[in-house]
């Protein structure tokens, strides 16, 4: 499988979640490649907003005959705040849609011939509960992982008879130590763990899921 953003803070645990249940896992980056432990994932470099480096890291997660490419998890993506739309420069509207749009769009197009010739598997694409529920200064944000959650259902729509399905999460404030840092004064008790939504994402990549397509799953904190 491939797990993209798989070195993160949420990253880290779905990776861990797959290692766990026995999968291969490839985690593609910027940084980092070679041998890996037998018990860790393998990496490799790719820039993912690249269609060559997509092509790269799609090919070594489909290199192992015995181990055929059946998931692949869209986690990597980005996240701005700024002033109301009115102040919001077009530059970083732009941005917003490039760095949480694109990766999912070519790693999933990418994938989906693997998937397909493998006899089907799932796509599960990360989006955000500002997809649903936006929030004041962050309309690209919202607006780029809504676009996420739209391209996931069509996704869906398409390979359904093909036998891949797609499915979105939808997670609240992830508690990362990255979130921790830049919200020092939050109730840090409301926001959802990673090994909850790693969890989630698991069973939407594994056959348990199989009748599973087109669903939107919110992955909230307590509230």
């Amino acid at each position: 499988m491939l797990v993209t953003g798989g070195t993160g803070g949420l990253g880290g645990a779905v990776t861990a979640a797959f290692l766990a249940a026995g999968w291969r896992v490839v985690v593609p980056g910027r940084e980092g490649s070679g041998n890996t432990p037998a018990a860790g994932p393998v990496h490799v470099t790719a820039d993912l907003l690249d269609p060559d480096g997509v092509a790269r890291a799609v090919a070594v997660a489909a290199a192992e005959p015995t181990a055929p490419l059946r998931a692949v998890v869209n986690l990597v993506g980005g996240y701005a705040s700024g002033g109301l739309v009115h102040e919001t420069p077009i530059e970083e509207f732009d941005r917003m849609l490039r760095v949480n749009l694109r990766p999912t769009y070519l790693v999933t197009q990418a994938a989906l011939p693997h998937l397909v010739a493998a006899g089907g598997g799932a796509v599960v694409c990360v989006s955000a509960r500002a997809a649903v529920a936006p929030f004041p200064g962050a309309a690209g944000y919202a607006t780029a992982k809504a676009a996420v959650q739209a391209f996931a259902n069509a996704v869906a729509v398409e390979y359904r008879q093909r036998g891949v399905r797609c499915n979105t999460v939808l997670p609240s404030v992830i508690d990362t130590p990255a979130n921790r840092a830049a919200q020092p004064d939050a109730d840090h008790g409301r926001w959802v763990p990673p090994a909850e939504i790693a969890a989630v994402i698991r069973f939407l990549a594994s056959e348990e899921s199989t009748p599973t397509s087109g669903a939107s799953i919110p992955v909230y904190g307590r509230a």
